[in-house]
């Protein structure tokens, strides 16, 4: 190079060139709006197959293979049920559903009383996003060799919003487990960052690894957490709770049923033996609480 000053011709040949040279081709959107293709979503087919057993409130059993395009399964059904009974829903269990495979975003969005929804593989984000009531147990294949409790299986921002209901699920969760939850109840065996985070109420059960920054901005509910190797007091954000020791015999049988349901829901050795080695495991839980 010369001169520093020498300026050098830029070719945009090649990106202003006219991809239709014949003119024959339409040069603006000819239609008003992009819809989807026609197609039967599983969500909708959950809700064809329910609807008049919720109307007559009789137990009905669903069961599909899923995939994870399939999203907010459940929330038609659940937006159905509230619609005719309120929120206090259906009797426990009258929809039943199963699902195997692996389930898109928001599976089991704004669950209420009287579902069940099971998926038999894994989950992606927002699982039980406004959750209100019901149940969601996401599980491993009866066949899996691998470990539960070192394995994701569920995404991000679990329980986003929920008021109500319960969750088991056999697995690990990703970041911002919870996150303003203000009334469910969730078992889960290992968690990502933030976990608790903004939460105003409901219990929370972690029975294996979590994250830096528990419990920021917490200002209600409660959280029990396995902590075998004294690691929480290093990652909770101490800014609105504190750690406890489990010191009720209350809190203890209330936690151990928590774990024996959770190991019935979602078939885990990990919790299973957690129950069987009680005396052993309860020495090692916090109870998160607000300041």
């Amino acid at each position: 190079m010369s001169d520093s000053n020498e300026m050098f011709p830029l070719d945009l040949a090649r990106v202003l060139a006219d991809p239709d040279p014949s003119g024959t081709k339409s040069r603006k959107n000819e239609q008003p709006r992009n819809d989807r293709p026609e197609s039967q979503t599983l969500d909708n087919a959950l809700f064809l197959a329910c609807k008049r057993a919720v109307d007559e409130k009789k137990p009905v059993e669903f069961k599909a293979a899923i995939r994870n395009t399939d999203r907010a399964v459940g929330a038609r059904l659940a937006g159905y049920i509230a619609q005719k009974y309120t929120d206090a829903g259906l009797r426990d269990k009258t929809v039943v559903a199963t699902f195997e495979g692996s389930a898109g975003q928001s599976f089991g969005a704004f669950c209420i009383n009287g579902m069940q929804l099971i998926v038999v593989g894994e989950a992606n984000d927002y699982v039980g996003k406004g959750m209100g009531g019901g149940e969601i147990v996401i599980r491993p294949p009866r066949s899996a060799t691998f470990e539960s409790n070192e394995n994701a299986i569920l995404g991000n921002t679990v329980l986003y919003g929920a008021t109500g209901g319960t969750l088991y699920a056999a697995g690990q969760a990703g970041e911002r487990f919870c996150v303003r939850n203000s009334g469910a109840v969730a078992v889960i065996e290992g968690v990502g960052d933030h976990a608790c985070e903004y939460m105003t109420g409901g219990t929370v059960v972690i029975l294996g690894d979590f994250g830096r920054n528990f419990g920021a901005g917490m200002s209600g509910g409660i959280a029990f957490v396995y902590d075998r190797d004294n690691k929480l007091p290093a990652r909770l954000n101490p800014d609105m709770v504190k750690l406890e020791r489990l010191d009720s015999e209350e809190d203890e049988a209330w936690l151990r049923e928590c774990v024996k349901g959770h190991a019935a829901a979602t078939q885990s050795r990990y919790a299973q033996v957690l129950d069987w080695r009680w005396g052993d495991t309860s020495k090692y839980f916090w109870r998160v609480v607000p300041k």
